[in-house]
């Protein structure tokens, strides 16, 4: 959701060709994938607080910063906005000034408990100038540091006095070498550079200046001063954070090229598999997970697992489902994380929950997490952000090892998901015994040979694109699979909704005549995933059966078919070919096309692919 970029710099720094305005504009557009409808700074100078805030794109903070400048200064805090208390207007921009226009807040999620603060304010005198409850933590801490009398001390006491999930950054005229800042159940993370320090949602806030950063856990209050930084927790102990190095630069945040982050992030996809297999055998030849704070002996007694997860998160881990089964022979559940805690699931000691999440922050999924973890559950999270909060509080991680995913819809994440999944499913096999070493060899094989023949897909992307702009009038697409390919159906019917605006639904196959195809109509476009007629021929027979149903009633039939499958061509209108491959890769295959697919049409129509409308990249808030 919301971005938030801080920097505290020396002035006489040698060779040092930006000021603190420069750094926190930079970090805000490389935090504009979060998704966010206003934009503000505020810089500390010598005169004061200094600050702008404008609803709208970063470019319109730029415009107003250019026809009313701000002093040069090496402290300054920035964010972006994804409204919720309050409509995305300038008043309700962040960030907030309040104590007379000496200190600045910016701030990221839900104070729950701002109704009541606010009304104790008001009665001490405080008036408020925004419908946001940032405003009300920002004249908490300014009430607070009257007593306090020093704003490190008075930002803890804010703290304890705070309900619900935020990151809170704090500037002060008197206090003006300084940042101080708190995290509870939101991201941030420390910059380290030379004499220089940076705060941020995400290291994507200052890639371009730093790839050493710090994570910080949750309840801890940092201080950022030229000199270095201190951590505290919410109970004023010392603390401290960790270490970890950036493997990936600026250069991968950038388009490469291309008209938009999705496009070059569908194109990213067969390094993104590639990357995430890399590095995953021991020096024996067996399969490892980044980090196993799990006994061997509590995973062979694993008698039931639940994957958690939203959004594409959750389709990849329905794929996986199918997998894991196959070869665990485990029960696998598949459920939504904002579900999963409010209908008192069966989760127990013998229960292994996975939990899905690109950055490693989705609230839902993290409370999730928390619930399992009270009910004697181990986790494993996979995770694409190294140091969110989800893999930390996770008795075991896998990385994808995807990059930065700047675009709101997500693309590799969902293939290297997929993959990290299927790491998961082979190494709970091998160490339960299921599957032989051959076996596993076997598979990790025809994993291998997926990124090349993903080339394969994008080299041919060409007659998916002239479809998509042959159908941007559409106003309805319906996509149908059968096992695998169903989760793929309902994906590719996502990808249409977030970024295109247009009614798109996903059907299991065999649900086709029991509802479905009441919706087929002359002229509606139906996607059909069909499976390989080399692996379950009763499913493919069953699938053609489902492409001569919805052309006979008239449907434009497009149909995703693996080369040598010439049963669907009496049948398809368009035929998309994909490589031939095992039936548990082909997700990773037939998902390509929908995606390109997608953000074609909605470049047709000329919406903005990367940031489509009322989403953000991140769902930090419940």
């Amino acid at each position: 959701m919301c971005g938030i970029v801080g920097y505290v710099g020396q002035a006489d720094r040698a060779g040092r060709d930006y000021v603190a305005l420069d750094v926190v504009l930079e970090g805000l557009r490389r935090l504009e994938y979060r998704g966010y409808d206003s934009a503000g700074v505020a810089l500390v100078h010598d005169s004061g607080v200094h600050w702008r805030k404008k609803a709208g794109k970063v470019a319109a903070l730029e415009a107003e910063i250019a026809a009313r400048p701000l002093p040069e200064a090496v402290v300054g805090i920035g964010h972006t906005r994804w409204a919720t208390h309050g409509g995305p207007t300038d008043a309700n921009a962040h960030p907030h000034v309040v104590a007379g226009g000496k200190l600045a807040v910016v701030h990221n999620g839900i104070i729950e408990n701002f109704a009541e603060l606010k009304a104790d304010l008001m009665a001490k005198g405080f008036s408020f100038l925004s419908e946001t409850d940032t405003e009300v933590a920002a004249s908490v801490l300014a009430d607070q540091l009257a007593s306090a009398g020093d704003l490190t001390e008075a930002m803890r006491r804010t703290c304890m006095l705070l309900d619900g999930a935020f990151t809170l950054l704090a500037v002060h005229a008197d206090f003006p070498e300084r940042i101080v800042a708190a995290r509870r159940n939101s991201p941030l993370v420390i910059g380290v550079g030379e004499d220089e320090y940076f705060l941020g949602s995400d290291v994507s806030g200052f890639i371009d200046y730093t790839k050493d950063a710090v994570e910080m856990d949750n309840d801890q209050i940092v201080t950022i001063t030229p000199s270095g930084y201190q951590i505290i927790d919410f109970s004023g102990g010392v603390a401290e954070g960790k270490p970890f190095r950036v493997e990936w630069d600026a250069a991968a945040a950038e388009k490469g090229g291309f008209d938009s982050f999705m496009e070059k992030e569908i194109h990213d996809q067969p390094a993104a598999v590639r990357d995430t297999l890399m590095g995953r055998l021991d020096e024996n030849g067996k399969l490892t997970l980044d980090e196993l704070r799990i006994d061997e002996s509590i995973l062979r007694s694993i008698d039931k697992i639940i994957v958690i997860a939203c959004g594409t998160a959750a389709y990849s881990g329905q794929v996986a489902r199918y997998a894991i089964e196959h070869w665990c022979r485990i029960p696998t559940e598949v459920e939504l994380a904002h579900e999963f805690r409010y209908r008192d699931p069966i989760v127990n000691e013998k229960t292994l929950v996975v939990a899905v999440s690109q950055s490693g922050e989705t609230m839902d999924t993290l409370m999730a997490v928390r619930h399992a973890r009270e009910q004697g559950a181990k986790v494993i999270a996979i995770c694409n952000t190294h140091g969110a909060t989800i893999p930390r509080e996770s008795d075991a991680i896998i990385y994808t090892h995807a990059g930065p995913e700047i675009a709101v819809a997500s693309t590799k994440a969902f293939l290297a998901q997929i993959t990290a999944s299927y790491l998961l499913g082979l190494y709970l096999a091998q160490l339960r015994g299921n599957m032989f070493a051959d076996e596993v060899n076997r598979v990790l094989d025809e994993l291998r040979a997926i990124p090349e023949k993903i080339a394969e897909v994008l080299a041919h992307e060409d007659q998916i694109k002239d479809l998509g702009t042959a159908m941007g009038e559409t106003t309805s697409v319906l996509f149908l699979g059968r096992h695998v390919g169903y989760p793929v159906a309902l994906e590719g019917a996502l990808k249409l909704k977030e970024i295109a605006y247009i009614h798109a639904e996903g059907f299991a196959a065999g649900e086709l005549k029991h509802g479905p195809i009441a919706l087929v109509e002359e002229g509606q476009p139906v996607f059909i995933i069909v499976p390989s007629p080399r692996g379950r021929d009763s499913l493919h027979a069953k699938v053609v059966s489902n492409i001569q149903e919805v052309r006979a009633r008239g449907a434009v039939t497009i149909v995703i078919a693996e080369e040598g499958d010439t049963a669907v061509e009496a049948y398809a209108n368009h035929v998309i070919r994909i490589p031939q491959s095992p039936t548990l890769m082909q997700p990773l295959l037939a998902t390509v096309p929908l995606q390109i697919f997608a953000a074609q049409v909605a470049k047709s129509k000329g919406y903005d692919v990367d940031q489509p409308r009322n989403l953000a990249k991140s769902v930090t808030v419940e």
